[in-house]
């Protein structure tokens, strides 16, 4: 009985295997068309794997066409006005290195803070030099607005300094783009006292071209704050608009210290300080 069962019940035919798919060649595409796609992959990918690949993808990635494409995706304001930059500041073939406008791309270095660590994160990326019993890092006893984090570097009652070199070339701007006169770098630092101590502040910062020569620079010496301030919290801002050309590096440096000579940190409090190059729409 169960024999016969086994011969009436249909044989099962095996289903067959598919067939692998076959992968897709992009180095096969027409170059106009790679273009295209390759400009929505993340510019570091682009710099760091998809040069790599082979001769053509790497000549690619070292033209100027696949970033101005990727450029010109932004049609804000600032995007269009980017994009004009980037078409009329172009720099030379010089041994044929890589066009710039792949690093500017990656770095996105127009609107973005240069300063490394502006709140007191340590004193990582900072030159120091420490006076009295040096600097530390405490938390805002004001809100500052806008900054990444409600901490500040705290002085002490001997001048406390210290001071960030920015290499604008290597944060992603070319020298053409530097010197076309149609960019701004604006600065802008805060400052502060705790209620039961009066502080003194300063502020300095240079243009300087690659010989580290000071082109342009903007100082600020405020009066002191007195003792007993309600916690006062300051702002001082500069806009460098006319700059001139050969700029390829902004020193910013501060110092500050407290008005009462007391042992400890009771001296100037600052925090969020900024260099922000922007591009000039008018």
């Amino acid at each position: 009985m169960g024999a016969w069962a086994s011969r009436g019940r249909a044989a099962r035919v095996p289903a067959p295997e598919p067939e692998p798919e076959e992968a897709l060649d992009l180095s096969q595409l027409p170059p106009e068309l790679l273009l295209v796609v390759l400009s929505h992959v993340p510019p570091r990918t682009l710099l760091g794997r998809c040069r790599q690949v082979c001769r053509g993808w790497r000549a690619l990635v070292d033209g100027q066409a696949l970033w101005l494409l990727i450029l010109a995706r932004d049609h804000g304001a600032t995007g269009r006005a980017l994009l004009h930059l980037a078409r009329s500041c172009q720099s030379p073939a010089r041994n044929a290195r890589p066009c710039p406008l792949g690093r500017f791309c990656a770095r996105r270095p127009i609107g973005r803070n240069l300063i490394r660590n502006p709140c007191g994160q340590g004193l990582r990326k900072w030159m120091v030099q420490h006076g009295g019993d040096g600097w530390v890092v405490e938390e805002n006893r004001t809100t500052v607005p806008g900054a990444p984090s409600q901490t500040c570097f705290v002085t002490s009652f001997s001048w406390c300094r210290k001071k960030q070199v920015l290499d604008l070339e290597e944060e992603g701007l070319w020298p053409e783009l530097l010197d076309s006169g149609r960019i701004e770098i604006c600065v802008s630092d805060w400052w502060g006292a705790r209620h039961d101590s009066g502080c003194m502040y300063r502020l300095l910062v240079q243009l300087l071209d690659a010989n580290q020569t000071v082109l342009d620079k903007f100082s600020a010496v405020p009066d002191p704050i007195p003792q007993w301030n309600n916690n006062a919290c300051l702002h001082v801002t500069h806009v460098f608009s006319n700059i001139k050309m050969g700029v390829r590096f902004v020193s910013f440096e501060h110092w500050g210290q407290d008005t009462q000579f007391w042992a400890g940190h009771y001296g100037a409090r600052v925090t969020n300080s900024s260099v922000i190059v922007q591009v000039r729409l008018s």
